[in-house]
């Protein structure tokens, strides 16, 4: 299916899906302190409905890649559009905070069955050749979502209230399934036939709730048990998908394919060092610097606006010269950008804060579609759906891992209390820590992009899957 009518509907579906899911994301976001009012949410549970949908959409990426390879990737994709849009519409109505993050774990679900079929789709339609610019153009959509949804979302918050923005969203998902069902003709299924891996899905999803809710908790003893128990259950997850013939995850590519196994644990890093930061500056820019929804919407959006310009180009640049040189110079500016960030105070000027937002946008889009492009290109066609689930699997445990480190500082500095002028000394403690954090992690993640290999020194799109 690789006529060009056929890459245009692929394009078209998979552009507006892929600005959805992170302007509902980046929406939330900034309506994070409306939530904790209206909802008398404490600092802990309010990291939470950020948290359990990221912990939901990472347990059933993997298992969502490999049902798309086995039952159809257009067949996961639409249903789990439809699953999204029932989430979104439920937690408008929610009336607590328990009843919100219950329907963000569903939202959350419906975002894994986009997200690991989406990207493969891409990749099946598109030859190596012009691979990088569609996947390009597909990063842009989701920077511009992200874009987008700290202004509207602050707007629909300060105007409306935090529900109108779950109210907001579901009309862009049904003309989301509309275009699936009109425009995107044809199935991808090249792993028809084969079993699903029940088991190691199950072990993969309780390993990963051990995880992080240990994180979350630490550093009580019950939460160093849990970590522990992850730990182990990562173990035992790769052991199990070593022992059968048709696994949930190939842990082979990584064992064999360096390319692979390289962009994946840096997309990890990548993540882990930055996705805290847009949850941080938007409860610093309100609640310390007094801005409105609105005002911090415009401010935040700096960040992804330059990821959305930027990502097109280096997506482009990345089907020429080798992805890991590129990738590497973005990590390094987002180095600089965090390192900037670590000195944060109530008297930080905007005129500093906009600029580094700014840096980060720049590096964060250099990084992330030739990342993309290096791990699509390096396996073969019957793992593009575990390839495609592993980006976005390494991309929220990596936003799972930053929030994580984010509540266990607010759980230490913090405690489980409302956010208020008493405790602003304590979130600024808080933040400027998690910074350095992240900056330690950034640092160390160039080396490793940078160890990854040449992608273009076999054949591309092939690898030893």
């Amino acid at each position: 299916m690789d006529e060009p009518g056929s890459k245009t509907s692929a394009m078209v579906v998979a552009t507006f899906s892929s600005f959805l899911t992170p302007f509902m994301a980046s929406s939330v976001n900034i309506a994070l302190p409306s939530i904790e009012q209206d909802l008398h949410a404490d600092a802990v549970s309010l990291s939470w409905v950020a948290t359990a949908y990221l912990l939901s959409t990472a347990i059933w990426l993997v298992p969502s890649g490999r049902m798309g390879d086995i039952y159809g990737r257009k067949k996961i994709f639409f249903r789990g559009m439809i699953l999204f849009t029932a989430a979104s519409l439920l937690s408008a109505f929610s009336m607590s905070v328990s009843m919100l993050i219950f329907f963000r774990v569903f939202q959350g679900m419906g975002s894994a069955m986009v997200f690991s079929t989406r990207m493969a789709i891409l990749t099946s339609v598109f030859p190596p050749g012009e691979r990088g610019q569609a996947l390009g153009i597909n990063v842009a959509a989701v920077y511009a979502g992200m874009s987008c949804g700290p202004f509207f979302g602050g707007l629909l918050t300060q105007h409306l209230s935090w529900r109108s923005i779950f109210w907001a969203n579901t009309p862009l998902c049904l003309v989301v399934i509309w275009l699936i069902v009109k425009r995107l003709k044809g199935e991808w299924a090249e792993a028809r036939g084969e079993r699903f891996d029940w088991p190691g899905a199950l072990i993969y999803a309780v390993t990963l709730v051990a995880l992080i809710y240990g994180i979350s908790g630490l550093p009580a003893w019950t939460s160093v048990g849990l970590v522990l128990i992850g730990l182990a259950g990562l173990a035992g997850f790769a052991r199990w998908e070593l022992s059968i013939r048709h696994p949930v995850f190939d842990v082979r590519l990584f064992r064999n394919n360096r390319v692979f196994s390289f962009s994946c644990l840096a997309a990890l890093i990548h993540y882990s060092a930055t996705f805290g930061v847009t949850f941080l500056m938007s409860l610093y820019l309100q609640y310390i610097k007094l801005l409105t929804p609105q005002s911090a919407g415009i401010v935040l959006v700096s960040q992804p606006l330059m990821m959305a310009l930027v990502s097109p180009f280096a997506g482009r640049f990345s089907d020429r010269i080798e992805p890991r040189i590129i990738a590497s110079l973005g990590m390094a500016i987002m180095t600089v950008g965090l390192i900037l960030l670590t000195r944060l105070s109530p008297h930080t000027p905007l005129a500093l804060i906009i600029p580094c937002l700014l840096l980060l946008g720049f590096g964060y889009a250099l990084f992330s579609s030739p990342n993309m492009n290096a791990i699509m290109s390096a396996v073969e066609r019957r793992h593009y759906g575990i390839a495609s689930g592993s980006v976005a699997t390494m991309r929220v445990l990596g936003q799972m891992f930053s929030m994580g480190i984010v509540t266990l500082i607010f759980a230490l500095f913090i405690g489980r209390v409302q956010i208020g002028p008493e405790s602003y000394p304590a979130f600024i403690r808080s933040a400027d820590t998690a910074f350095t954090i992240f900056t330690v992690l950034c640092g160390g993640g160039i080396f490793l992009s940078l160890s990854r290999g040449k992608l273009r020194a076999g054949v591309p799109g092939k690898g030893p899957g």
